[in-house]
């Protein structure tokens, strides 16, 4: 089953005295693209999030972001009074007319006159956190299937377009060899005894060769089918879809190319249309 590479999941972990919301959002990318924000009192564990981030989701642009609300009634910064009545007292042999309340406040906003003591990470907590996280990974992975199923609806919408202007190439087709048919023979007729025959039958086999679609008709056809079977595969692979496309997008050239026939060539144009939007949603497949 398909999946697309944007999805959003979202976890809360209330604890006694904080909130821990977990947040993870991911994108369209060639590979894994994992930018982490989380407090720096977990800074220790960030090299395993970002391998359980990793192993669940192989690709795509990945924001993570953990985020700690203290819902206790005291507060864990601190005010190092020491350190704002240097400052204070500093600043009054500069300023003697300033009031206490204005020295306060500029002593206030000064380097290190708040401080929050670094926690160490309770492995406990932790232990909830990431199961947490695996909620959040789920919730993630739900969305990227609902997407993948809205793709693989489109894709199969648009590989029977194909198939249909398939089938009208096949039936144009024998109209378009015998008006060339038609032309060759008029040509012929007129230089018939100015030709050498067997050259002329060599040249005239050559250029039926290139003409000849049937070949890109067969490939055509088979890589159609195998980009829907590769749709119903159990694993998500965008890449392998990717690269059918471009198959599919050579024989539909090919096909152009050697048409030489202008109803032809106009169907051809609407399977490039169709084309163009299947490789364009291909690069959001996981």
């Amino acid at each position: 089953m398909i999946q697309s590479m944007t999805g959003f999941g979202k976890s809360t972990l209330q604890l006694e005295n904080k909130k821990i919301t977990l947040e993870i959002k991911s994108l369209n990318s060639k590979a894994i693209d994992l930018n982490v924000r989380i407090p720096q009192a977990y800074r220790e564990k960030e090299l395993l999030l970002r391998k359980v981030i990793s192993d669940r989701l192989e690709r795509g642009k990945i924001d993570f972001t953990l985020t700690v609300e203290n819902t206790s009634q005291s507060s864990a910064t601190l005010i190092n009074t020491a350190v704002v009545r240097g400052y204070m007292e500093q600043l009054q042999t500069i300023t003697p007319e300033a009031s206490s309340v204005d020295l306060l406040g500029i002593a206030m906003r000064l380097p290190e006159a708040i401080s929050t003591p670094l926690e160490e990470v309770d492995e406990e907590e932790f232990a909830l956190i990431e199961k947490q996280l695996l909620i959040a990974l789920e919730h993630l992975q739900d969305f990227r299937s609902k997407e993948g199923a809205i793709l693989k609806k489109d894709f199969s919408l648009r590989i029977s377009n194909i198939q249909e202007l398939l089938q009208q190439v096949e039936v144009l087709d024998e109209e378009r060899f015998q008006a060339i048919r038609s032309r060759m023979e008029r040509a012929i007729d007129e230089i018939r005894e100015r030709v050498d025959e067997n050259r002329f039958e060599q040249e005239l086999i050559f250029y039926l060769e290139k003409l000849d679609i049937t070949e890109e008709k067969v490939r055509l056809a088979n890589h159609l089918n195998y980009f829907l079977a590769t749709l119903e595969e159990t694993q998500s692979n965008g890449r392998k879809l990717g690269f059918i496309a471009q198959e599919m997008g050579r024989e539909i050239n090919t096909l152009g190319s050697k048409a030489n026939h202008a109803a032809m060539q106009q169907i051809v144009v609407l399977m490039k249309n169709e084309l163009e939007k299947i490789k364009e949603q291909v690069l959001n497949i996981l």
